[in-house]
């Protein structure tokens, strides 16, 4: 089990759960950690003004609440702000929101009672997902719309995804005998207070980013190889010389992976002997750039994706409640945890880079695609009569068409502010649309690599070179073949695609 509240959570915690079904389980100091935040909480609260409990909240915390109001207030919050819209979040989204959440809380500085991590804890565990609108949040007071939803499930309302249905929060609840949360204090605000939405869906974007980088390598390294190129572009000492690390380790990676190639040439065993004409050679003497530059395009990619994970690594273990509750010191902290611009500044630099891979991918397609340019292959890698058979010219309109998706949608987030909640929140971060939008570059990246490895082994194909592809590359061109067949005559094409698709995001590999 992923032991929550120990120690601070990685990636690869996110990883178990979310990918291998890996189950969590709560630590026992912080849940007494909890218990004391939340009597030092209820203590202080009786005494003293504290933000969310005994007053109203946002531009209407100068308005004084009863103490025969303030559990009231919670549920008003919960209900109220359960007001998202549009497409809900993925399961596997809203999974890794929760596991953020509950990190969050089970440190004990949001002052709420314990039963709420035992609950989410046996959601996450259950597979019970809640139902979270992806439209609502502007990442200021954290996700307030989003974590809303979460909360409305939480004390038993609502509606949630499990086995495959979208059911009444109610009817799970009893059919698994879950007791739903009960409210004791501020628990309305605390669970809705802070950026954990934004967070997971951020960690799931640099898992699957990951992912895209080790094919984008891959890919890079195959066509490489289709063409016959020289080695000194992607070689140490030539990469060495530039002193960005990223650069050096996309460099490496294709030399790990083109070792043993039989197609490979080193540049200085080789001799343009052939006879000239009007003082031209015919062979190539460099690379077009989507082949030769590759260490310099991916490398900072590379380095970006590394950056931000570390960013959201301390996110997802930050506390960002307000206020603060610090029972060791006796004290309540007023402030901004909740903001979500670390959060939003990463997710768009990383969909930048994400984006700027889907364009290294579709000029790598446009490649094998314009046999003016390879002067090896036919026409769209067209196995068939051409002229009769169009080959991959289809999908070479897809390919296009979701790059350039992407390149609108890399329009930073971050810096569209817009003023809102009486101008209390008068800058805010956008964080939870900067990882939504993340998420669909990503997803159209993986749409638009689909289209690439497909192209890339019909060239195999056609220049009948599979056993002379490195070890690493025969490995993916054979197991690419088993999804798709090679093929000469005209099909449907998406089919093929999407088989090749859920293949690329299942794939895990590990050589960066």
């Amino acid at each position: 089990m992923i032991n929550i509240g120990k120690e601070s959570l990685r990636l690869s915690s996110f990883y178990e759960v979310l990918i291998h079904q890996q189950k969590v389980n709560l630590d026992n100091s912080a849940v007494d950690s909890m218990h004391k935040g939340f009597n030092f909480l209820k203590e202080i609260s009786g005494q003293k003004v504290v933000y969310g409990i005994n007053t109203g909240l946002g531009p209407m915390a100068q308005y004084k609440i009863n103490e025969d109001e303030q559990i009231k207030l919670q549920y008003n919050l919960i209900r109220s702000h359960a007001s998202g819209s549009g497409e809900p979040l993925s399961p596997i989204q809203v999974k890794s929101a929760m596991i953020c959440r509950l990190n969050t809380i089970i440190q004990g500085k949001s002052g709420i009672y314990p039963y709420a991590v035992e609950l989410l804890k046996n959601l996450i565990n259950n597979d019970i997902t809640p139902y979270i609108p992806s439209h609502g949040g502007v990442g200021a007071s954290g996700d307030l719309v989003q974590l809303a939803h979460l909360a409305l499930v939480m004390i038993g309302e609502g509606e949630v995804f499990y086995k495959g249905d979208k059911i009444p929060t109610k009817q799970v609840f009893d059919s698994l005998n879950i007791k739903p949360l009960k409210i004791r204090l501020r628990e309305g605000l605390g669970l809705i207070n802070g950026t954990s939405v934004m967070s997971g869906i951020g960690v799931l974007n640099i898992i699957n980013s990951w992912k895209l980088t080790n094919w984008a390598v891959i890919m890079s390294s195959m066509i490489n190889e289709i063409v016959a190129s020289f080695s000194d572009h992607f070689s140490k000492e030539l990469n060495e010389v530039k002193q960005h690390k990223g650069q050096e380790r996309i460099a490496n990676a294709m030399r790990q992976i083109m070792n043993d190639s039989k197609l490979i040439r080193t540049r200085c065993d080789f001799h343009f002997e052939e006879e000239l004409h009007d003082n031209v050679y015919n062979q190539k003497i460099q690379e077009y750039y989507s082949l030769r530059c590759v260490p310099q395009i991916l490398g900072p990619v590379l380095d970006t994706l590394e950056f931000t994970q570390r960013i959201l690594t301390d996110e997802v273990n930050s506390v960002s409640d307000n206020p603060v509750i610090d029972f060791k010191r006796k004290k309540v902290l007023h402030g901004g945890n909740f903001h979500g611009d670390y959060v939003s500044l990463e997710m768009d630099k990383l969909k930048l880079a994400i984006t700027k891979m889907s364009m290294l991918a579709e000029r790598q397609i446009n490649y094998l695609m314009n046999d003016k340019l390879n002067k090896i292959l036919p026409p769209f890698v067209n196995l068939g009569k051409l002229g009769f058979n169009l080959g991959m010219q289809g999908v070479q309109f897809t390919a296009t068409s979701t790059v350039a998706e992407n390149q609108s949608l890399s329009t930073s987030l971050y810096i569209h502010s817009i003023p809102n909640n009486n101008d209390n929140q008068d800058i805010v971060s956008m964080g939870t649309n900067s990882a939504l939008s993340t998420a669909k570059v990503i997803e159209n990246t993986f749409e638009v690599f689909s289209i690439e490895i497909l192209s890339l082994v019909q060239a195999v194909e056609y220049l009948q070179i599979s056993n002379k592809l490195s070890k690493k590359n025969h490995e993916i061109y054979k197991e690419v073949r088993e999804i798709v067949p090679s093929f000469k005559d005209d099909s449907i094409m998406y089919q093929r695609l999407s088989k090749l698709n859920e293949y690329m995001k299942s794939k895990e590999q590990h050589l960066i």
